[in-house]
This record gives C-alpha cells, sequence and structure tokens, in this order.
C-alpha cells in the first residue's frame, strides 16, 4: 500500500512538474502580451478613401502602383485587388458567400474570415478561432495605411465580465453602503446576487442564482455602487477568503498587406500573435479563400505534389478526401515511429488558381519550412474552389506517464514559436501567362532574380548526362563459431567502378555522373562524417585516390555521397548528446521501412536523426577528409531532401532554422569549388547544387487531383541537371514508359548498380536493392541512354517552355530552342495534327538547331 501511494505522489509530482513545463513551452513575449494586448486595444478609425472604382464599389481603395490597386473594407477586414492590366478582380472572401446553401455554422463563417488560428485547450486539444467570427462579430478590428499597402489587426474573443468579477464574499457595512448608493431595480439585483451569513456577519455570492440576465443585472449593480478592484482585496484581507480571476481567453494578430510590382504581399509577423499561455497557438492560416470560384466558375487550381498537379474546379469528388501536404515533407522529430510515407513530397513552396484569361501564383517567401499547402473542391463544406497555405507556430507532443500501472497522457509543447514570419506573395498573371506553364516561367525568372537558382552554365559536352550509383559496400550481420558480428559485404570495389565505366564508354554512354556510395565509415550506413575513413574492403584511400584520377582523365565526374543529417550505425555516435529530441524529449529514432507492409519495423535497430547544430562540422571534418582525392563533386544524401528540428529542452532549433543551417553547409561545399549533387531537391537547395538525383517525376496520385504536369521541371531545367529514380529500382515495369517520361520530363536517365551478384544483397538489411546487378542491365542501359540522347541532347541546358495535354495519354513538351517532343504512352496509336504516333513512341518537330 505504501509503495502504490509512493508511485501515486511521484506520479503527481512528475504531474507538476511537466505541466509547469508545458505552461512555460507556450510562453514568451506572445504569451505574456496577451492579457496587455486585451486591455488596451481600440478598434481604428474609420479608413480614408484613397480613390474609389465601380468594379470594387463595396470597398476603399487605399493604395495602388502602376500594376495594381488594393481595396479594403475596414468593417468587415475583407480586402481585393484589381490588375489594371486585365481588369480582374481577386477579392479575399468570395462574394455572396452569406448566401451559400452548403455551407453552415463555422464554415459559413469562414468564408467571410481572412485569418485563423488553431490553438490547444487545457486537453491538448486543438480549437479554431477566425476572424470574423471572433473578431469582426464584435468590431475588434484595427486598420492602418502602410506606406504601400496596409496592417489590419484583429482581436480574437471578447473582454466580458463573469461570476469571478464578483466577490465571493462581502462584509455587512460593504453591502449596505453599496446597496444605498443604487436604485430599486439595481438593490433587487445585488439582493439576489447575494444572501446574508449572519453567523459571519457578512453576505455571500449566490452562485446559483447567477445566470444569464441576472448575471448581467449583478455586475452592472457592483459597477453602479463603484466598487472596485481595491475594494475586493480589504474583503478579502477581512473576511480572509481568496479568489483569482480567470484571464479572458483573448488572442491577437495582424496581416500586413503590401504591393510589389505585379505582386500582393501578405505577412503576418509572428512577433504580432499574441496567445495567453494557457493556449498556445498551434498553426495560423490566412487568406484561405483569396480568389476562390464558385460553382458557376472555371478554373483549376497548381498544388506543388511532386512535380506539380491540378485540380480542376467543381470536379465532384466530394467522396475523396481534401488536398494536405507538408512543404519539404515530414520532420523526422515529428514523424511517428511507425509511419512510413510513400507519397511524392512538396518539394516548391507554390500554390495557384487559374481563371479564364486570369491567375495567381502564390510564393510562400517566409515561414515556409512549417507550412503546409491546403485545397479543396466545392461541395464539400461549402460551394467554393479554393487553395491556400498553414504555417505551424507552436507544435505539440505526448508524454506518458505511468504510475502503479495507470497511464496518463500529457501534452508537451515547442518551447519558442517558430523564428520566422509567414509571408505570401501572390503574382497576378494575365492573358497566355494565366496558366501553369506561365506560372512555372514567372517562378523561375523570380527564383532567378533572387538568385535562389544558380545561373544557366554554358556545357562543353554535347551529350546528355548518364547519372550512376555504384554501391561500395553494407554492413552485414555474418557468423563465427555461432557468434553473430557484424562486416562489411564488399559489392562494388574502385577497381570494379572503373572496370563497369571502362564498359560503359564501350557500349557509346557518355558524359557518365557518378555518385559513389557507401565508400567509408562502414559502407552504405556509414558512421557520422566526424572524419573521413576510407573502407579498406573496397580499396581504401588509394583506391579512391586511382578512383578519381581515372574519372578526371575518362570525363566522368565522381561523387562521393555522404549522409549529414542521419546516424545510421557506429559506437562513436552517443545519441543521448547528438541526436535531436523529439518533443516526448527522447532522440529521434528513425526505424527501417517494411516496404510490404507500408510502416517502418520497430524489431529492427534504429537510426538516428543527427541534431542540426552539428551540421557544420560535419561538412567541416569531410571537405578535411576528401581532400587529398581530388574528387571534383560531393553527393548530399540528405542536405537537400530532410529537413528536421531539435526540441532539445532550452537548445531548440526549429524547422526554419535548421533550413537555415542546410543551406550554410552547402554552401560552404560549393564555395570549396565542388560540383554538389543533390537528392530530392527542396526549393532552398536549388541554388546550391549542379545536379540533381530522385527528381519528383510525377505526383503523388491523390483521389482528387485531375492531372499530373512537369511543373518541377519547368522551373529548374536549364539550371540543374537532373534525373528521377533510378530505372532498375524504380516503380517502371517498362523501359518505354520510362523512356517517354524522361522525353516528356526534360530528364536523363539513371541507374544503381554493383558489381557482385544480386543475392549478395539477399537477406541484408538492404533487401530493396533487389535487382542492382551492373551485367543484368549494361546493355538494356545503352540502348535507354542512346535512345533518350538522340533527343534531348537537342536541346541540352534549354528550359521547357511549353507543356499541354493534348488527349488522354498524349503530351506535348516545347524546349527553348523551340524544338517539341509529343509523346504517347498510350498502348495504341494516336493520330495528332494528322500525325500518326505509334503506341509507346514519340514524334519530334520544330527547331532542333
Amino acid at each position: 500500500m505504501n509503495k502504490a501511494r509512493m508511485a501515486m505522489l511521484t506520479a503527481c509530482a512528475l504531474v507538476g512538474i511537466l505541466l509547469a513545463g508545458c505552461s512555460d513551452s507556450a510562453s514568451g513575449k506572445q504569451a505574456g502580451e496577451a492579457d496587455q494586448a486585451a486591455m488596451t486595444f481600440t478598434q481604428g478609425k474609420a479608413l480614408s478613401a484613397s480613390f474609389t472604382d465601380p468594379l470594387i464599389a463595396d470597398m476603399k481603395g487605399v493604395a495602388e502602383n502602376d500594376q495594381l490597386r488594393l481595396f479594403a473594407d475596414d468593417q468587415t477586414g475583407a480586402i481585393a485587388v484589381l490588375n489594371k492590366q486585365s481588369g480582374a478582380v481577386w477579392r479575399s472572401n468570395p462574394p455572396g458567400s452569406s448566401e451559400d446553401t452548403i455551407a453552415a455554422g463555422v464554415n459559413k463563417d469562414l468564408l467571410s474570415s481572412q485569418i485563423k488560428l488553431d490553438f490547444y485547450n487545457d486537453f491538448g486539444q486543438l480549437n479554431s478561432i477566425n476572424s470574423y467570427t471572433d473578431s469582426v462579430a464584435n468590431k475588434q478590428i484595427s486598420m492602418e495605411k502602410l506606406p504601400n499597402g496596409l496592417s489590419v489587426t484583429y482581436q480574437f474573443g471578447k473582454v466580458e465580465k463573469t461570476l469571478e468579477d464578483m466577490p465571493k464574499m462581502m462584509s455587512k457595512e460593504r453591502f449596505e453602503a453599496l446597496n444605498k448608493k443604487l436604485d430599486k431595480t439595481g438593490q433587487r439585483a445585488l439582493k439576489i446576487a447575494y444572501k446574508e451569513n449572519k453567523e459571519q456577519t457578512a453576505y455571500e455570492r449566490n452562485d446559483s442564482a447567477l445566470n444569464g440576465l441576472q448575471l448581467d443585472r449583478a455586475l452592472k449593480s457592483l459597477e453602479t455602487a463603484g466598487y472596485t478592484e481595491e475594494d475586493l482585496k480589504k474583503d478579502m484581507e477581512e473576511l480572509h477568503f481568496s479568489q483569482e480571476k480567470i484571464a479572458p481567453r483573448i488572442f491577437e494578430a495582424t496581416i500586413q498587406y503590401t504591393l510589389d510590382g505585379n505582386s500582393l504581399v501578405a505577412a503576418v509577423p509572428v512577433a504580432g500573435i499574441h496567445y495567453p499561455e494557457e493556449y498556445p497557438v498551434n498553426s495560423v492560416s490566412f487568406l484561405n479563400f483569396f480568389g476562390a470560384g464558385g460553382t458557376a466558375d472555371k478554373g483549376t487550381m497548381l498544388v506543388p505534389d511532386g512535380s506539380g498537379a491540378l485540380i480542376r474546379f467543381n470536379s465532384g469528388k466530394t467522396r475523396y478526401p481534401s488536398y494536405q501536404q507538408l512543404v519539404y515533407g515530414q520532420d523526422n522529430t515529428m514523424a511517428r515511429t511507425e509511419d512510413a510515407a510513400r507519397e511524392e513530397a512538396v518539394r516548391l513552396p507554390v500554390f495557384g488558381i487559374i481563371r479564364e484569361n486570369s491567375a495567381f501564383l502564390g510564393i510562400i517567401e517566409e515561414g515556409e519550412s512549417v507550412a503546409t499547402i491546403n485545397a479543396d473542391i466545392s461541395g464539400r463544406l461549402n460551394s467554393y474552389n479554393y487553395v491556400y497555405p498553414s504555417f505551424n507556430v507552436i507544435n505539440k507532443g505526448q508524454v506518458t506517464l505511468d504510475a502503479n500501472g495507470q497511464q496518463r497522457s500529457l501534452p508537451k509543447f515547442q518551447e519558442n514559436p517558430m523564428k520566422s514570419d509567414f509571408v505570401v506573395r501572390y503574382a497576378f498573371l494575365s492573358g497566355k501567362d494565366a496558366s501553369y506553364q506561365g506560372m512555372a516561367s514567372y517562378y523561375k525568372e523570380y527564383l532567378v532574380n533572387n538568385k535562389a537558382l544558380p545561373v544557366e552554365k554554358a556545357e562543353d559536352e554535347d551529350n546528355i548526362p548518364f547519372y550512376l550509383q555504384l554501391d561500395g559496400s553494407i554492413s552485414d550481420k555474418k557468423h563465427f563459431m555461432g557468434i553473430p558480428y557484424r562486416a562489411l559485404e564488399t559489392l562494388t570495389t574502385f577497381k570494379e567502378a572503373k572496370a563497369i565505366i571502362n564498359e560503359m564508354k564501350q557500349l557509346d554512354i557518355h558524359n557518365i555522373k557518378l555518385k559513389y556510395a557507401g565508400w567509408f565509415n562502414g559502407g552504405l550506413d556509414h558512421k557520422v562524417p566526424k572524419s573521413i575513413s576510407v573502407d579498406g574492403e573496397i580499396g581504401g584511400s588509394k583506391g579512391l585516390k586511382d578512383l578519381a584520377t581515372f574519372a578526371a582523365d575518362s570525363g566522368v565526374t565522381l561523387f562521393p555521397d555522404v549522409a549529414f543529417l542521419t546516424a545510421n550505425s557506429g559506437a562513436d555516435f552517443n545519441e543521448s548528446k547528438s541526436a535531436s529530441r523529439t518533443l516526448r524529449g527522447d532522440p529521434a529514432a528513425l526505424y527501417p521501412a517494411d516496404l510490404a507492409l507500408n510502416r517502418r519495423d520497430i524489431s529492427k535497430s534504429p537510426s538516428y536523426i543527427v541534431s542540426p547544430r552539428l551540421v557544420e562540422s560535419f561538412v567541416d571534418s569531410t571537405l578535411k577528409g576528401m581532400n587529398a582525392f581530388q574528387a571534383k563533386g560531393i553527393s548530399v544524401r540528405d542536405l537537400a531532401d530532410q529537413l528536421n528540428s531539435d526540441y532539445r529542452k532550452h537548445n531548440q532549433i526549429d524547422r526554419t532554422e535548421s533550413e537555415e543551417i542546410s543551406k550554410a553547409a552547402m554552401a560552404k561545399l560549393q564555395g570549396e569549388k565542388l560540383q554538389v549533387m543533390g537528392n530530392g531537391g527542396n526549393a532552398y537547395a536549388l541554388p546550391y547544387l549542379s545536379d540533381l538525383t530522385n527528381a519528383p517525376m510525377g505526383n503523388s496520385g491523390f483521389k482528387l487531383e485531375d492531372e499530373q504536369i512537369p511543373f518541377y521541371q519547368m522551373v529548374i531545367r536549364g539550371n540543374v541537371e537532373y534525373t528521377g529514380a533510378p530505372y532498375n529500382l524504380s516503380n517502371y515495369t517498362n523501359d518505354r514508359q520510362y523512356i517517354l517520361k524522361c522525353l516528356e520530363f526534360g530528364s536523363n536517365v539513371y541507374f544503381e548498380w554493383i558489381y557482385e551478384p544480386n543475392y549478395s544483397v539477399k537477406d541484408t538489411d538492404h533487401n530493396e536493392l533487389y535487382a542492382v546487378n551492373y551485367k543484368l542491365w549494361m546493355d538494356k542501359a545503352a540502348g535507354m541512354y542512346q535512345e533518350v540522347n538522340k533527343v534531348l541532347k537537342n536541346v541540352r541546358n534549354q528550359p521547357i517552355t511549353g507543356h499541354e495535354k493534348l488527349q488522354d495519354g498524349v503530351y506535348k513538351t516545347v524546349y527553348g530552342n523551340g524544338m517539341y517532343v509529343i509523346v504517347n504512352y498510350n498502348l495504341a496509336q494516336v493520330t495528332v495534327d494528322g500525325q500518326i504516333i505509334e503506341a509507346e513512341s514519340y514524334k519530334t518537330g520544330g527547331d532542333q538547331s
């Protein structure tokens, strides 16, 4: 019994500590100022109109430049933008939404809202507030003109007096003094509110009688009689009672609108988000219905799923889930242990709406690493088609306490809000530019102008690249006299790599870009690069030097592959000190994926997520260790692909900070005159990359999506060389389909090989390498390369300037020099503009100079 009591007391103490920690986690400038903001908020003065326009007669003109006009309604917070060139009007909220026959309750209110906050309640559950229901309806909105725009501040929730604003007790003398100051109505209200306790010669609050109108009357009577906070303090001292007023649940946020050229820039400063520390804000979304199309409108939404996808207005697919994807994929410190997502990642922080002759492209300029893109069609929650971003402010984890067999879960919050504002640029396009092709062209130019894409480079090589990954070795379980141990299984030595390259050259495979993985610190799942030790089993340092010299002499670019963000193996990695922490406080572990079950296998040993604070030192030690080998390039396995936080207590690195660390790391590698090959290709990595493998070559196939497009390729082609997944490890069962995809998407050919037979990797931790023996693929690879090269060498480093679907399974891609390719994925021939294109074949045309 004593043990049980002790366990329960311990649990209670832990609960107290954790609850204190949870409270601290939501504190800070924003939380600390929430109550102050509530008390000082005053509604702004009516806006004066700088101009008017009959196209937007219901709003006041507040700012304009040579391309756009900005309008606002100071009563509702709604804004609108007029494109002077096209006459198109883009509104923050759909007109006539109050008559929507589908939306009801809060969903109808959201149609009139400009900003929504999701916050955690006392139980860690999410609640929502929006600017219409909780701000505009209470006339708690303030507008202020900016030099070229407008600032709109909203207070959510109302400061209302409650039962706790009335004293629990008051002396008889106090009661009688107050009573004398009231009229008969006030005296009656006070007598109902308090009943006499003759033993204490005092009056006690009659809580059971104080509901609704009676509470309002009692509060008014106290106010009329002049009862003050000082009076309450005296009553508490005299009658020996205490009471605390419940802090009002008041939130505040600001949206700043600025016109910039052909764009509206909307910003929510994170420092302007105020909240009670008991109710930390999880996420914020704004302009959720900007440009939304109704049931009578024709249009399309662009979402950045993989290479890009289109969602058509009013498609009727309401039985399928709405679209929602994290920008840059899952943060591995937030992923559930068993999760193994197989969807394509969002690589570009963009979205948009295309209407007849007008469009907008949304570009997330700040906060993209904590953003989610959301989209839905009419018919589910309302009658509109809309796409918008939301942003995480504070994340939540769960801590489980176990005392005497009883478990209790408590919320554990991120210590500080994200260290980034949330900024979205809405670029308005018209005419022929009001298309996904025009959006891609605009975004490409935007990235180049902002030095977020490499400058186009003239190549002295006429042939397209052939991307090849060779795997040197893997760690495998072996046994000696029944005793298990781990040793390296050699898959491709440096000498064998040279032999493979010689065979490729004999088959006219040119411009080979060789990613060599599994070459140091224990093979493919190498130890963290605190130092570099080339694996002796595949040839050691001398072998790597010889390979680097051979590659340079043979016109092959060598990219030794290094993982910086994942600790795969090795006793030299102390996960308690060096791994990122989850919100639970555990080292962030990543278990191998079981592809058959689409989940992670927790029966196997995990790898760990390296804390971003170690990345710079690992880059320095890698550069030092590789200096002797004179390689021209380096492959970064994860810096362009993953983005992880570290929730270590009092030393938090959020995802926005992690992004800056990864960018600095790649900039340092690039600064050493190395060509940097990335994997995956998140937008922040693009300016540092010369080459990219595993670029997205399609979308996730979500049912709500209607069409996949090569938006990603239209943005980067001509600035970064790229390829998709290795053909021999991809989902393609037909080389014709792969070749057609290369031609349509302007992509290069890619294989992953080993020298040893396939059975060398059977029953190892790398069963995914099921078809990698080079001899089985060499002839096919040569034929595929030569066919793709014959076409794409004519558009070497040319951007994709046009792309369209001609009919089901038939697509046309136009390159910068005027050459086009029409591909037919169908199993039957088709006729296009009088040309017959055979099944699984293609036609080229246009200028091929």
